[in-house]
């Protein structure tokens, strides 16, 4: 497996986008074994995280199982991504952000719940560990985008389920891609809103983490409406 190393930091669509066109490209198989996430990580020049969370897209375009211990095998070479009928033409305006935004306060809510009865220890960990990278990301805007992003995607993997995987997939790329384009950085660079989102994030964790569904749900709508104040802000 010939892969290309990622010259910018913490793309895992890049990542992502290799490994689906090898798929693609018949160099590999239905049934095949990717290496371990270990080592992909140092194949591709990124940290295991990033590694995680292009499997995760992988998984989520139905062409990768990943298996309990962290195994990963191909199990198609067609995509099956879910995609709203308008999403191939969206524009960026105010309009289409703000509703974007509602659905994804819709899905990431009950993800929240769902996550809190399905978690596993070994999903507790891996949120844990992120956590403490959103610590040291703290006025770091593109860690800070990055741990932002893997905290969510560990939480819809927490649900193990695959069909709310991959439409959450559907509504994140454009919503993150819209996002950026807008005043992203002013979530991450301010020192002050950076520690808020990570008390934030923690609220939502100890919440998971104690299987407390209700509270999982509130922390985590209160923290999507935190973010949507600041994003109205610059559309």
């Amino acid at each position: 497996m010939e892969v290309n190393k990622l010259l910018k930091r913490n793309h895992y669509d890049e990542m992502a986008d290799q490994i689906k066109q090898m798929i693609l490209q018949g160099q590999l198989q239905t049934g095949d074994k990717l290496p371990s996430t270990k080592e992909l990580s140092e194949r591709f020049g990124v940290g295991r995280s990033t590694a995680r969370e292009a499997l995760s897209a992988l998984k989520a375009m139905g062409l990768i199982e990943i298996r309990q211990g962290g195994g990963c095998r191909v199990i198609s070479q067609v995509p099956t991504e879910v995609l709203l009928p308008e999403m191939a033409s969206l524009r960026m305006n105010r309009t289409t952000l703000l509703e974007l935004m509602e659905v994804r306060q819709s899905l990431e809510v009950s993800i929240a719940a769902i996550a809190a009865k399905n978690r596993t220890e070994q999903d507790l960990h891996q949120l844990h560990l992120v956590l403490n990278e959103m610590v040291s990301a703290v006025g770091n805007d593109i860690e800070g985008e990055r741990t932002d992003v893997s905290f969510h995607v560990m939480l819809v993997q927490a649900t193990h389920n695959a069909i709310m995987e991959r439409t959450c997939q559907s509504i994140m790329k454009p919503m993150e891609s819209m996002i950026r384009d807008i005043r992203r950085a002013e979530l991450y660079a301010n020192q002050d809103v950076a520690i808020q989102l990570l008390k934030e994030h923690t609220r939502i964790y100890e919440a998971i983490r104690r299987g407390d569904q209700e509270q999982a749900s509130q922390a985590m709508r209160s923290h999507l409406e935190h973010v949507e104040s600041i994003l109205v802000k610059y559309i």
